[in-house]
């Protein structure tokens, strides 16, 4: 492949990673403080979904692209910029599976205050705090790979 079409998927792959993360954190987020457990399943489930759809493939996407453009540009693997950004990427992927894993659990838990006409468990509520706490590692994480990737610092 041409590296300009390499970097044009990596970057936007990059773009739908980092959008779909911001986006389904501030409505997530912001929908579940209002603590309507019917709002919220709806939500939850559809934020499950965008992550499957675009969070996922870009997942897997970034680093593949990643390294195979550094390698087109001739970038040696052990650069610093490369290094500390492809472990800045894992910190993100660690916090990321977890939260995968609340989403699902914070969906069914919704899901079950609707249908027995309840308020959001506890559990819920432990699981949002957790799941932000993550989602802020994982969104630090990509800020700092993007700076990395601009600036390339030796």
């Amino acid at each position: 492949m041409d590296y300009t079409v390499v970097k044009w998927v990596h970057i936007l792959s990059s773009t739908l990673l980092f959008g779909t993360g911001i986006g389904s954190a501030f409505y997530m987020l912001f929908v579940s403080l209002k603590a309507e457990p019917k709002a919220v399943a709806i939500l939850v489930r559809y934020v499950v979904r965008a992550d499957w759809l675009f969070t996922a493939p870009t997942v897997i996407l970034q680093p593949l692209s990643g390294f195979y453009l550094a390698h087109l540009a001739g970038f040696p693997m052990t650069s610093k910029w490369i290094v500390v950004s492809s472990a800045l990427f894992g910190v993100a992927v660690v916090a990321w599976l977890p939260v995968v894993w609340m989403q699902i659990r914070m969906r069914d838990l919704a899901q079950q205050a609707v249908e027995q006409d309840r308020p959001l468990p506890k559990r819920y509520w432990r699981y949002l705090e957790l799941w932000s706490l993550l989602g802020m590692v994982a969104f630090f994480a990509l800020v700092a790979i993007f700076w990395l990737m601009v600036g390339k610092p030796a």
